[in-house]
């Protein structure tokens, strides 16, 4: 099984007098296969992690071990165990995805037979036959993405880190993406950065939220939103809040120009729904989502018109 683990892990930039510190003393520890899912808003340090996990930045402080090798000085040993797909990654668009493939495979040190053979098997898995003679240039949004995951799935990693892998595509070229993210993980550690947060939710085994370079949270989905004070969503017409609005106490409320959504625990949200029931009106109700918790721990307004009841 393969294993992530970090230890007080901090990074600085420095430079013409200014300092910012990207990440705090950043501790976890994933000992399975799965995705892995960071969330976090833009400079939150999810890309400066994955750089140093994946041995391409040094941290100011602290260590991080993968599969048990340490970062720092075993630097060479894991990079023959990681793959990574970073976030600006292009094929080379001269190259057709084939030729992609190969020299990548003959960079990592495999030899010229089992480069063809592993390029070969990546573009199979992929559904990339089509296309892989042509050039990558010509190719859509949706097939360069496919075209540098199979680039890396070639490479055969255990640990696989994505930095945002479907930033840009389209909804349908995304969902291809999950479902071949989905097929990888039983056998391989993802460890994945997204700001689609619908997408962490879909994919991933475990997610952990990054606030101003320190770990916030971190757990399974149903985990977190035991974390926050509250468990359930509840939505209904804006119109219907001026008749129970002295039920909503110890709510959280946030309105909208037409519809309202009540956050809620269990008990709150039990009797909420029973009166909503009795009055006749038209709500829905669900565990609270991702997004919810992801705003709760940002320390973001959910709404322009967010209130405490």
């Amino acid at each position: 099984m393969n294993s992530i683990e970090c230890f007080n892990l901090s990074k600085t930039y420095r430079g013409k007098g200014e300092s910012k510190e990207a990440l705090k003393n950043v501790s976890f520890s994933i000992n399975s296969n799965g995705v892995f899912a960071i969330i976090g808003k833009n400079g939150a340090g999810k890309t400066t992690l994955v750089r140093i996990l994946a041995t391409q930045l040094m941290p100011s402080s602290g260590t991080a071990k993968i599969n048990g090798l340490d970062i720092i000085t075993d630097e060479k040993k894991i990079r023959s165990q990681i793959a990574i797909l970073p976030q600006e990654a292009k094929p080379v668009p001269w190259m057709n995805p084939r030729q992609n493939i190969f020299s990548y495979m003959l960079w990592r040190g495999f030899t010229p037979k089992e480069a063809i053979a592993r390029a070969d098997k990546a573009i199979k898995y992929m559904h990339l036959e089509k296309v892989a003679k042509e050039k990558n240039e010509s190719l859509s949004g949706g097939m360069k993405r496919k075209v540098l995951l199979a680039t890396v799935l070639a490479s055969e990693a255990e640990i696989i880190f994505l930095d945002e892998p479907t930033i840009g595509l389209d909804p349908i070229s995304r969902v291809e993406i999950w479902n071949i993210i989905k097929k990888l993980k039983k056998d391989h550690l993802i460890l994945l950065t997204t700001h689609y947060l619908e997408e962490a939710e879909e994919l991933a085994d475990k997610i952990a939220i990054l606030n101003n370079g320190r770990l916030v949270a971190m757990g399974t989905l149903e985990e977190l939103r035991h974390k926050i004070p509250y468990q359930y969503s509840i939505m209904t017409y804006t119109k219907n809040i001026k008749k129970i609005r002295a039920s909503l106490s110890g709510c959280k409320v946030v309105k909208g120009k037409e519809k309202t959504q009540i956050l809620a625990n269990k008990e709150i949200a039990n009797r909420i729904t029973t009166l909503l029931v009795k009055k006749n009106m038209v709500f829905s109700r669900s565990p609270v989502s991702l997004y919810d918790i992801f705003y709760y721990f940002a320390r973001t307004e959910i709404g322009e018109n967010d209130e405490e009841e």
